[in-house]
């Protein structure tokens, strides 16, 4: 099955009429010059915010053209890719911004990823230059790059000109390279152009018609593609981008208030968060008209009567965010999971069998991506570019080519795309794409290890949590917090299991494969425990552990053991509070979970709720 949309000719201007200047340009303007169109214009107007302050589209291109004359001055262009290590700020926005400004590509890195992982990054860019600031550089190596800190060189940035720097680079450069978890255990780079992520912006203003007054929230990690999605598309329009504060976008209690707060319109929030706010109540009045969701397989229909509509993406990072989208109507199919749309514009999709030829409608086969959106590549891996961007032979253009993404899909009756699966050992988990033979080559390095094999396991509430099977080598000796120390240090939270699971060896198949199917269950006799885990001191203690161990599905969690490290998030952490409730008659905010996520600390703050309430009653 072949799917595609029809192509939108012309450019943003067509779309949104804010663009009049460029009408009669032969080639499309890039990003730094349709934003700087809006500081000429509408120099006032709101373009980036958060807690810790805002700026006006004056502000914001003025601070973007001096870093970017900076970083012109250091030898910034096209081509050349200047890595990007801040928190989701608005200082991200300018720094990215200067970036492109000066002609260069953005590598974002998260600062809260693991020094090792971050130094692979910036070894594996080769990022000449890397932008960040004073708190964050001291973890990072420096590996004869340049380090441009916004806050130390602040005065020397400000003395550049505030005017916008002649124009570099078409749209066939480099815009940015995002890592994802790679198959062979390292990260890798995807290349992203100009023209890819150009092509994303122009659907995304048609289909959701963006205009000035539109307000957007910024969820997303600085690594993850859905953060390019929530920026450029609004600052191209002229509309403001809102970054929510990392606590506040854990909770779908506290982001729908944020969300109301702000009068955000258009958001996009990750599928496991987006499925609890389709099913709250809302006030029939709110600003908020679009919300948008992906990364994960979506699992239920909105609520009836929403203020909204909720529309479900899917894309690789590699075919530049989003290649299908599609609206989810409440209980539109009770029968069947919400579809992921049809393909946006300028981008076909096509089911193939395994002789690489059409699947008939209905039928299972490998979802394969062409068109404007597609990435160059992945940086400085020719062969991962063989082995999946494949020649289109569908296309006359012997240069076309086809992104083979490894997920399973079929076509409905109705035209729209229903996601099956993965082909391979991939895992996504809270919108987060898991390469397992990256946890596998961390694990390895532990000298106690020989083999491991890593899948995700869905608990009785149905969360994705990722489970580590370890054969130990003969004679050692493991514990959890070895294995777990190890994970940490060199992978993102996300990607360390919260359960290891101990065997003399892992079953194969006829293949000589792991068998994933013969996994065994995680329980009390094959989980690797810690025999310094210190059991609860005191009843309290006690009835926190014991819902820990049912929330999380471990076994043996003591009064230390992090909430977070043992596979507990923002969701599990709503119904930490409801069972606390229950059991103590008090109410913990999740701030406070945040901050005590220990049975000991909770323990603690139970216990001075519940002796403030004494007192109140008392007076």
């Amino acid at each position: 099955m072949s799917s595609s949309q029809e192509p939108i000719d012309g450019f943003a201007f067509k779309v949104n009429r804010s663009f009049p200047e460029f009408a009669n340009r032969q080639k499309p303007s890039l990003i730094p010059e349709m934003v700087g169109h809006h500081a000429r214009h509408t120099p006032d107007a709101l373009a980036v915010s958060s807690d810790s302050g805002s700026l006006s589209y004056g502000e914001l291109n003025a601070r973007a053209n001096q870093l970017a004359h900076h970083l012109r001055s250091l030898g910034v262009g096209p081509e050349v890719m200047v890595g990007l290590c801040l928190e989701r700020s608005p200082e991200l926005a300018v720094s990215a911004l200067a970036i492109l400004k000066a002609g260069g590509a953005y590598v974002p890195l998260d600062p809260s990823y693991p020094s090792e992982r971050l130094a692979f990054m910036l070894e594996d860019s080769h990022v000449p230059i890397l932008v960040t600031r004073e708190s964050i550089n001291q973890q990072l190596p420096r590996n004869g790059r340049t380090i441009v800190d916004i806050e130390q060189q602040a005065d020397l940035i400000s003395r550049q000109p505030a005017s916008d720097p002649d124009a570099e680079g078409s749209g066939k450069h480099l815009a940015y390279v995002i890592y994802t978890s790679g198959s062979d255990g390292q990260p890798k780079g995807v290349q992203i152009t100009h023209d890819a992520l150009l092509s994303l912006i122009q659907w995304h203003q048609r289909a959701f018609v963006v205009t000035p007054s539109d307000r957007a929230s910024q969820l997303a990690s600085v690594s993850f593609d859905a953060a390019v999605w929530e920026i450029w598309p609004y600052l191209v329009s002229g509309a403001s981008v809102h970054f929510c504060d990392d606590t506040t976008r854990l909770s779908h209690d506290s982001l729908q208030a944020w969300l109301l707060e702000q009068e955000i319109t258009i958001s996009f929030v990750p599928t496991a968060l987006a499925e609890r706010l389709m099913t709250m109540e809302w006030p029939s009045r709110c600003s908020l008209r679009t919300l948008l969701t992906g990364a994960d397989a979506l699992h239920r229909y909105p609520a009836p009567n929403l203020p909204f509509v909720v529309v479900n993406n899917y894309g690789p990072t590699e075919c530049t965010v989003v290649a299908t989208s599609g609206e989810v109507l409440p209980n539109e199919h009770a029968d069947r999971k919400p579809t992921i749309g049809r393909p946006i514009d300028r981008v076909q999709v096509h089911i193939l069998d395994e002789e690489f030829h059409e699947a008939p409608d209905g039928t299972v086969g490998e979802i394969y991506i062409g068109g404007a959106g597609l990435a160059r590549g992945y940086l400085n891996r020719p062969d991962l570019d063989r082995q999946h961007f494949v020649r289109n032979p569908f296309s006359k253009d012997l240069d076309s080519r086809l992104y083979k993404t490894g997920d399973l899909g079929r076509v409905l009756p109705d035209g729209q795309i229903a996601f099956v699966g993965r082909i391979d050992s991939q895992i996504k988990i809270r919108g987060y794409r898991i390469e397992p033979n990256e946890i596998i080559s961390v694990l390895r390095q532990h000298p106690g290890v020989q083999a491991s094999a890593v899948v995700a396991r869905e608990d009785i509430a149905g969360n994705k949590q990722l489970v580590a099977y370890i054969v130990p080598v003969p004679g050692a000796e493991l514990s959890y917090a070895s294995l777990h120390l190890l994970a940490r240090e060199y992978l993102p939270d996300y990607m360390v299991p919260p359960i290891f699971v101990q065997m003399d060896s892992l079953p194969v198949n006829s293949n000589g494969k792991v068998d994933r199917t013969k996994l065994p269950i995680p329980d009390p006799t094959n989980i690797v425990g810690d025999p310094s885990r210190e059991g609860p001191h005191n009843p309290i203690e006690g009835t926190i552990v014991r819902i820990l161990s049912e929330l999380l599905g471990v076994e043996g969690v003591g009064v230390n053991d992090n909430f977070f490290f043992l596979g507990g998030h923002s969701l599990l952490g709503t119904q930490l509070i409801a069972r606390l409730r229950d059991a103590f008659g008090v109410e913990l905010s999740l701030r406070r979970v945040f901050d005590s996520p220990t049975a000991a600390k909770l323990s603690t703050e139970v216990e001075s709720l519940i002796a403030n309430e004494t007192r109140a009653t008392a007076d």
